[in-house]
């Protein structure tokens, strides 16, 4: 039986990164273990080892996980060349070295996970767990019905064949929408390959969490059982929210 920890899965557990990146990070060389360059994958971490990445000593963190909701006009990047309002302005110093799993555009709002758990990452963010993510969609004109229909069996857009897993009429200009498979900027494309423009677009449930009331700016750290409606897990409630909010 192999003891120790594999190498990628110790450096996600340090908060790297998840452990696709930390695989690339050993090919590339920028990981020693006890003072040497380590370039082998198969390496594994017993207690008593150092290992550095690029230098800096690291080593595993207790897991955090925070719902954030992100509002409109911010970026999901710690530093933006052009200049514009990132999340991490509005966490406080503590949170700041989480990732975001995935994104939520400029424009877009809503329910946003951060952690510095790599391998929960690459489990939400892994196109063979098929995490559900619901959003309410504004749009600029009434959609027809047979485009509703069509968000469902599929849109030809430059980008491919996208398709929707679920979508229901709220409104003559408002739906809801949930995707099991997310490309870049999805539903905008999807939307404007139909001939409408999106006008608000609000992300408000990952997996079986939902973003609730907790308010535009604000974070929230999950417990146990809001990780596992995150996770799927845990039986979710009827759109249960984040409990334990951080003060201003």
């Amino acid at each position: 039986m192999n003891e120790g920890t594999r190498l990628n899965k110790y450096l996600a557990s340090c908060a790297v990164g998840s452990r696709r990146k930390c695989d690339e990070l050993i090919k590339a060389g920028h990981v020693e273990v006890n003072g040497s360059p380590c370039i082998n994958m198969g390496t594994r971490i017993v207690p008593g080892d150092h290992v550095r990445v690029d230098g800096k000593r690291v080593a595993p963190r207790d897991p955090v996980i925070v719902a954030f909701h992100k509002p409109r006009g911010y970026v999901c990047t710690r530093e933006d060349e052009l200049g514009r309002d990132t999340i991490y302005a509005l966490l406080p110093e503590t949170l700041r070295a989480l990732h975001h799993v995935g994104r939520l555009d400029r424009d877009s709002e809503g329910l946003l996970i951060l952690t510095n758990d790599g391998d929960l990452s690459q489990q939400l963010m892994h196109p063979s767990k098929s995490v559900e993510k619901e959003y309410l969609v504004t749009s600029n004109q009434a959609f027809e019905n047979a485009h509703l229909d069509q968000f469902l069996e599929g849109v030809y857009t430059p980008e491919g064949k996208l398709k929707a897993k679920a979508i229901e009429r709220l409104s003559p200009r408002r739906i809801k929408i949930v995707l099991d498979h997310g490309a870049k900027r999805q539903i905008r494309v999807m939307f404007e390959t139909l001939g409408y423009q999106v006008t608000k677009l609000m992300r408000v449930r990952v997996g079986g969490l939902w973003l609730g009331d907790l308010e535009p700016g604000r974070h929230a750290i999950l417990n146990r059982l809001e990780i596992g409606m995150l996770m799927g897990t845990a039986e979710p409630k009827e759109k249960p929210r984040p409990r334990t909010k951080r003060p201003d």
